[in-house]
């Protein structure tokens, strides 16, 4: 299985200290085989994602949407292969004051290339309109940068989006923007527990202060797993979970809720009726 975690990291607000353990308590115990990191920062004596992996034997790339206090922000991605290539997106944000990117790999994983894209998209909940703006060019780079017959390609953020949103449904087929349509797996709608997966939740006493009702608004998606006869099933999501979501002596590990989601490496039987 291919195990992938997606969170919101909170930069460095609220008592990074003490949620830094509680992060990487986290990420041992789901030990993950990529994770996308949002809100990511990095700078001059500070490295908020490999202190986070240290020891922990991940490669790690980030892809900068902006400077804070002299400090990249942004979006990065930890692989436990190679990272090859890769791509950073700029994407639109209209006359906002908001600079977003993604962050787009190509990781030499055991069973063939693995495409990934990590992004993080206009926050405030008026900014529908720059949030369709957003994922029209950044969908067009995850189909442009997929191995072809090979693992479906994931993309994963903090989209700040429902899943009834324009954006969302553009990204899951549903909807069309700019005369054009796609179509990728919700990993959550595939294979959630059925319950609204809110990973903006009041629960966590960091989101309850901002006032905000509870919502889902971080997301795994995949494309369609492989249907050629050796290949058939890889890239099937298997299970999807909300995590990073407990409180240990009143510290929450970030804002967000993380997601984890476990896809296929190996092929499943295909029935004997389609070997015709």
């Amino acid at each position: 299985m291919l195990k992938v975690l997606t969170l919101n990291l909170w930069n460095r607000s609220g008592p990074y200290k003490r949620r830094k353990p509680r992060i990487r308590e986290w990420i041992s115990k789901l030990d993950p085989d990529v994770i996308g990191f949002q809100e990511a920062m990095s700078g001059e004596g500070f490295d908020q994602v490999g202190e986070l992996l240290d020891g922990l034997d991940y490669e790690i790339d980030l892809g900068v949407a902006s400077q804070w206090d002299g400090t990249d922000f942004g979006n990065a991605i930890a692989s436990r292969w190679p990272i090859g290539d890769r791509e950073v997106l700029m994407l639109p944000t209209s006359d906002t004051d908001e600079t977003r990117c993604a962050l787009s790999v190509t990781i030499d994983a055991p069973f063939g290339d693995l495409s990934f894209t990590c992004t993080h998209l206009n926050w405030k909940f008026h900014h529908g309109m720059v949030r369709e703006q957003q994922v029209v060019p950044l969908v067009d780079m995850v189909l442009r940068r997929r191995p072809r017959e090979a693992f479906p390609p994931i993309l994963v953020g903090d989209f700040n989006a429902n899943p009834e949103s324009t954006e969302i449904r553009f990204v899951t087929g549903l909807h069309a923007l700019s005369g054009r349509s796609a179509y990728f797996y919700d990993a959550w709608a595939v294979a959630g527990d059925g319950e609204p997966g809110y990973t903006w939740s009041n629960r966590n006493a960091y989101a309850a202060i901002a006032l905000e009702p509870d919502r889902r608004i971080d997301y795994i998606f995949t494309g369609y797993p492989i249907r050629i006869a050796e290949n058939f099933g890889i890239g099937k999501i298997e299970k999807c979970r909300v995590v990073c979501d407990d409180e240990v002596d009143g510290v929450w590990p970030s804002d967000h809720f993380g997601l984890y989601a476990e896809l296929r490496t190996e092929p499943l039987p295909r029935p004997e009726w389609t070997m015709s």
